[in-house]
């Protein structure tokens, strides 16, 4: 159990830190020293492209241990209230980050690749607003661990 925990913990640590560097520390960054659309909108494209690399694995890792936790617990009929709420909020950010890959991702690299800036702006724009609320609910989640551990 406690490899799992481990593997479950370097999972979070991975996803919410790193939304948490793009957004607070890159992001303030990129827009002094890329002011120009294209610049910035490349930039973003290229390290969206790295990032959700690391948070596939990192969807893989906290699922896969966090389910055989899970059963380790005797399933979900007998998880205390905690695990529930850890449980649902995580589904709902891996249901953003779908979201984020699938819609507003491909949005952004069909608008850049067309130079579209305006629309790849919206594009972006609509990323980091949910990002923002991932990191958030990764915060909440991460809070609820932390207290009731």
């Amino acid at each position: 159990m406690e490899t799992l925990k481990v593997l479950h913990i370097l999972g979070v640590v991975i996803w919410v830190g790193g939304m948490f560097f793009a957004y607070m520390v890159l992001r303030p960054v990129v827009n002094q020293l890329l002011p120009s659309p294209p610049q910035m909108l490349k930039f973003w494209q290229t390290v969206f492209a790295s990032f959700f690399h690391w948070v596939w694995l990192s969807i893989t890792v906290i699922l896969a241990s966090g389910l055989h936790m899970i059963a380790q617990m005797g399933g979900f009929k007998a998880l205390p209230f905690n695990v529930y709420l850890m449980f649902a909020i995580g589904s709902m950010m891996i249901l953003i980050f779908l979201y984020v890959y699938f819609t507003a991702y491909r949005k952004l690299k069909r608008y850049v690749a067309a130079e579209e800036w305006e629309s790849a702006g919206i594009a972006l724009v609509q990323i980091r607003v949910l990002v923002g609320l991932n990191l958030i609910l990764g915060f909440v989640t991460i809070a609820i661990a932390i207290l009731d551990a």
